[in-house]
């Protein structure tokens, strides 16, 4: 497998074969570097830590579009996979041999990033950044990840407080008529928009006065499963929902959906009709929340109130939270 051998010069040549059968070799003074290097790469080979020295050669670029082609995730992880790479690790890394890439530079990376971007945003990038180079590891392309012990931006505890009910209805006057029955629905039920969204008219139970939730619609308009498995649920809706719904099918019929599904761009954002901003009236998530904490607050326990919007574990630490005066983490925008 290993080999030492005098050349003609004088010097020493040592000699190995890896795993795929290529020699490679290295030239030194003394005999006894030579058998040092060749006792170390021949240790690595049996330990199962070699690397070949070629490998590293490849470029962030090339090593991380083969990484993003075999990656088997959901919508929103591609997404949030493909802006990381496409707009801030490719342009900053992505002419670099991948070995070349050292602690020092990520770190500048993420102090660069911290720039321009909140701390979740960074962390998200950093993330996937982690991702691709701790594949570079399992592939043997580099033989250690410098996304080590790096600091990351702290992520800013924002307050957000449930809407009142007077505040949804401002917002639901101010609004386009067509996307009414979006906002009453979102703040009475506890639905994310993706959800709401994603709703048939056969969801919709008015006799029992309650919806199930099986699907939801992504930002690209393509429908997919809940954003969890607890989210396929449910929901009890008040007499106030049902109307609105009611009301928005008769004005505007449709065979299959419950509504339009443009409201994912339209409600909460600044700059609706009649003047009324983002800083004067909810953004939503923020809107989904106004009847879970209003359960909450009238003694609803915790776990049923996290049933019925879907809300993991942190989700349900959200929605006492909210009954409670206390906001969770928010990543600035």
């Amino acid at each position: 497998m290993a080999s030492i051998s005098k050349r003609p010069d004088g010097r020493w040549r040592a000699r190995y074969r890896d795993a795929n059968g290529k020699e490679h070799a290295k030239h030194f003074d003394r005999k006894a570097d030579a058998q040092r290097w060749v006792d170390e790469v021949t240790a690595s080979i049996v330990t199962g830590r070699y690397v070949d020295p070629n490998a590293g050669k490849t470029t962030f670029q090339e090593y991380a579009a083969g990484w993003e082609a075999s990656q088997v995730t959901g919508e929103a992880q591609r997404r949030i996979v493909d802006n990381a790479l496409r707009v801030h690790l490719i342009p900053a890394l992505g002419a670099r041999p991948v070995a070349s890439i050292k602690r020092a530079d990520v770190q500048g990376f993420v102090k660069q990033l911290d720039l321009r971007l909140g701390p979740g945003s960074v962390r998200n990038v950093f993330e996937v950044l982690g991702r691709v180079l701790s594949a570079a590891v399992d592939d043997r392309v580099i033989a250690s990840s410098p996304c080590q012990r790096i600091s990351l931006p702290t992520e800013t505890r924002l307050e957000v407080v449930p809407p009142t009910a007077e505040q949804v209805k401002a917002l639901a006057e101010a609004i386009s008529p067509r996307y009414r029955a979006a906002v009453v629905t979102l703040a009475g039920s506890g639905l994310r928009i993706g959800e709401l969204l994603g709703l048939r008219k056969g969801d919709v139970d008015f006799l029992r006065r309650s919806v199930r939730v099986e699907r939801q619609r992504r930002q690209n308009g393509s429908l997919g499963p809940p954003k969890t498995a607890r989210s396929v649920r449910i929901v009890p809706l008040g007499r106030v929902v049902t109307d609105e719904l009611a009301a928005h099918l008769a004005a505007h019929p449709s065979e299959e959906w419950a509504l339009h599904h443009r409201p994912r761009r339209a409600v909460g954002l600044p700059g609706l009709e009649g003047g009324v901003g983002h800083r004067e009236h909810p953004r939503w998530p923020e809107g989904r929340h106004p009847r879970p904490a209003a359960r909450l607050r009238l003694g609803t326990h915790q776990r049923r109130c996290q049933r019925q919007t879907g809300a993991d574990r942190a989700g349900s630490r959200e929605c006492r939270d909210h009954a409670a005066g206390v906001q969770p983490p928010v990543a600035r925008r």
